[in-house]
Parts: C-alpha cells; structure tokens; sequence
C-alpha cells in the first residue's frame, strides 16, 4: 500500500563558486598551474592578465586586444553549419584537433628488454606466443602478477590457444631464465632462489644461502636464526657468511633495469616561501608559474551591446548570447576562486607560523608544539575540512629545509610532571631508542615502555605498538641480527 507524507528538509546547496573554491583548495601549485592552462584552452573569455599599455606609444602599437575587439561580432557563434558543435560546449575542443608534439627518443623499457631476449631463444610461435603473454603480466618490480592457472584460461579465452599447466610451466622457466635475475618470479622466495641458483653453488656459503632460501624461508623471514644453524648444522660464521650472501641478492630485480629515459623524476615545488627578516615571518605564495587572469573586455563589451539591444534578435542569436553568458560567468567564477584560494592559503599557513612561532624561526623539532586540525580551525574561524584541504599535499620552504604541511601537525600528551608534550617527540625518542640497541638482543615494546616511563612519559605498551608502527620499525624479533 502506498503512503504519502510530507516532509520538510534543510538543504544546504553549494554555489558553482564554492564548488570551483573547493577542488582548488584541494590541489598543490604545480597542479593548479596545470589547471589555469586547461581552463584557458576552453573558456575563450578567460585570458593572461597583461601590462597596460603605454599611452605615449603610436596608435601602431596598439594592443592587438583592440584590434580583435571591433572584429569580433555574436554572429560568429549563430551559424551552425560553419562551426562545429563541440565549439558551443564547455570542454571546446575536438578529438579531431591537432596536437603537435616534439617527437623525442627513450631507450628500452623494461618490457622491451624481456621480449628482447626472446629472439635470443629458439622458440615456436605458440612458445612465443605464450612467452609474450606471461612478460605482459610482469610488473616493474619484475614479478608474475597472474597466476598460471589464469594465464592458461586467458591464454584459451583470449587467443584461442590451448595449453597444460606442464606447457605454460616450461615456457615460465624459459623466461625466468631472462636478465635480470630473477625475473617473472610468483613470490619472494622464489625470486631470491632464481637469483641464487645463478651462482657457483660449490661455494659453502652460497649452498648454506640456497638451502636457508629453499628449506627454511619461513624461519629466515623470521629471523629464527639460531633454528636454522642447529637445522643446517652450521656454527655463527657460517650462518653469517650464508646471510651475507642472501642481502646482496635483488628484492625488487625489475628496478635493477634502470633506465633513466624512461622514470619520472618528480621534485617538490614548494606552495609557500618563508622568510625571515630581523626575526618576522616574511611569508609568500609561490606564485611563479602561476599566471593572473582577466575577463577578455572584447567578450564582455560584445555581450553588453547585444544585451541592450534585445529587439529582433533571432532564437540562434539568443542561444549565442546564453553561451557566451555563461563562458562569461564561469571565468568569473574560475578567477574569484582563484583570488579565495590563494586568500584561504595564506590565512592557513599564517596561523601555523603563529601557532608553531618558535618552532620556525630555529627549526627545533623540540619545539613544535602539539598541534590538530581542530586548533587551527578554531584561529581561522574555517571549517577543519578545509584546514584539512589546505593541509593535505601542501609544502612550505623554509630556511632549514621543505616540508610537507601535515609535518606540523600531531597529537600531545602530558608527562608526569603536566608539561604537554607533541607524540613527535615521543617517536623521536622511540626511534633513538631502537638505533641504539641491542641488535643481538632487540627491546621489545614493552622495555621501550618502560623507557619512556623513566623519562616521565607514562605510556601504554599498545600505544608504543603503535607509535611504532607509524614509523615503520619492525617488532623486536624481526629487528634481530646476529
């Protein structure tokens, strides 16, 4: 049975420009310099802002803007048939324009490189076949992503091809048989054994290294060291002769083939530059590559003129003008947001520096003081979303280094004594803690907890647990070595 009722809600709608506001928050400098190039390719309104010109100079000199101005006429968005749909759009350009690149030459990628060494083999077209499907599914790091009984089924499905587990295994060992060591292996054992069976084997503490790889993964992983000696009956040195051999071996052997035509070099350009001067913050948006916009006055005045004079005009006229409106009204939204961006930046980052004021004039980790979202939006009157916006993918150069924004932010505590303490340097102390110890007999969470308790720092040892894995440190027994 049906049943109406009526129910009143409260909407909250965001406007186009808070929408713009958002999105730009979101994304570091060089991304919005990226963004401003592909808002300029679809909006004709928007265009660079310029230098003024210089009255004194001749009427030839002119400006080529007033030129285009008095060419440029509504009419030549009313014919349809003389302009192309995808020019009425918002994403105004077609899969049919012409992108010119500079063509430019990379060596061998190392996909390239495996299905190189195929025409070192003498194969079959099936052989090949299958070879050039199992390098497909190799990844960067050089190990076989897909399982051999999926390749089979792909292998069927795919190219029609029938092979047996026995078949699609004897063409894997042809390409595991490839440089680099250890390539297309399904797992890390694997990948290591492949590398170690490649080297002279009468060697006794490459033989210990195979059979601690081949017998005893589990117990190596783990870092049981002394079952493997009693297992292999082997003394200390041996073992540690046979571990020497087993380090030098690649984890990751697709990243041995470098080339460096081929990676992506990625640095970090700062969003703010600190200064100081006589002990005050100078601070500024890096602004460099980022270009300031205006509305083109040639739209602007054209749509002015044909908005006083609404008399006559034809319905194609009247969908002309709407587009241009609206191109019109996203620019200006696009460039507000711009200026709201840069203003909401600047507001942010001034509210750390006086937050964490002692802190950036000497770079003492010690005096960064606890530090969340909520405390900054507090001081800025601003949403802790936006905080968060601001705070995420951002980065500040200063006078000891770039750091990412997130950096000043973490959690506190109170010692014992009432003093309120950043969780950062709790890790701090942590991380000394573990460089300095004992490798032969690693501290457990708990003695770490009982360090920082003599140091007043009353910590649990699940939140030691914790803190160390936020720092990516093992737990004590894989931390042990001989």
């Amino acid at each position: 049975m049906l049943k109406q009722s009526l129910q009143q809600k409260l909407l909250q709608k965001l406007s186009p420009l808070q929408i713009q506001v958002i999105k730009l928050l979101e994304i570091p400098t060089v991304q919005l310099e990226q963004r401003i190039k592909k808002e300029l390719e679809e909006n004709p309104i928007l265009e660079l802002e310029r230098e003024q010109p210089d009255p004194d100079k001749d009427e030839m000199d002119a400006p080529e803007q007033e030129i285009e101005r008095d060419e440029l006429s509504i009419d030549e968005y009313i014919n349809n048939e003389d302009i192309p749909a995808y020019k009425l759009q918002s994403r105004n350009f077609s899969k049919d324009d012409k992108h010119e690149d500079i063509p430019f030459s990379t060596g061998a990628t190392f996909h390239e490189h495996l299905i190189a060494q195929l025409g070192l083999r003498i194969l079959s077209d099936r052989q090949r076949n299958i070879a050039e499907y199992i390098i497909g599914n190799v990844d960067e790091d050089g190990y076989l992503r897909r399982e051999v009984d999926e390749i089979i089924d792909d292998l069927a499905f795919a190219q029609n091809i029938e092979v047996d587990e026995r078949e699609a295994l004897d063409v894997l060992e042809i390409v595991q048989d490839f440089d680099p060591a250890g390539v297309a292996a399904r797992d890390l054992q694997e990948c290591l054994i492949l590398q170690i069976q490649r080297k002279d084997r009468t060697f006794p503490d490459i033989e210990n290294a195979y059979q601690i790889l081949r017998h005893h993964f589990e117990e190596f992983t783990r870092k049981h060291y002394d079952k493997i000696a009693k297992r292999l009956h082997i003394d200390e040195d041996e073992l540690k002769d046979a571990l020497g051999e087993i380090l030098k071996l690649n984890p990751k052997p697709g990243s041995s083939y470098s080339n460096p035509m081929t990676k992506t070099v990625q640095h970090i350009i700062p969003d703010f530059i600190l200064e100081i001067e006589d002990e005050q913050f100078q601070l500024s948006l890096n602004n460099r590559n980022v270009p300031e916009l205006r509305i083109s006055n040639a739209y602007s005045d054209m749509l002015q003129d044909y908005s006083s004079n609404k008399k006559n005009q034809t319905q194609e006229k009247k969908d002309a003008v709407m587009f241009v409106k609206q191109k019109l009204d996203s620019a200006k939204w696009f460039i507000d947001a711009i200026k709201q961006r840069q203003n909401t930046l600047m507001t942010v980052m001034n509210s750390i520096l006086d937050y964490q004021h002692d802190y950036f004039l000497e770079g003492d980790e010690t005096k960064l003081k606890p530090m969340i979202l909520k405390d900054i939006a507090e001081r800025t009157n601003l949403d802790i979303s936006t905080i968060s916006r601001v705070s995420n993918s951002k980065y500040i150069q200063t006078h000891f280094g770039i750091f990412p924004l997130k950096y000043f932010f973490s959690e506190g505590m109170q010692t014992d004594s009432g003093e309120e303490v950043s969780t950062r340097e709790i890790k701090k102390i942590l991380e000394e803690c573990i460089a300095n110890e004992d490798k032969r007999k690693p501290l457990t969470d708990d003695k770490l907890a009982a360090i920082l308790k003599e140091k007043s720092y009353n910590i649990a040892r699940r939140t030691v647990a914790k803190y160390r894995e936020q720092l990516n440190i093992p737990v004590a027994r894989l931390r042990k070595e001989l």
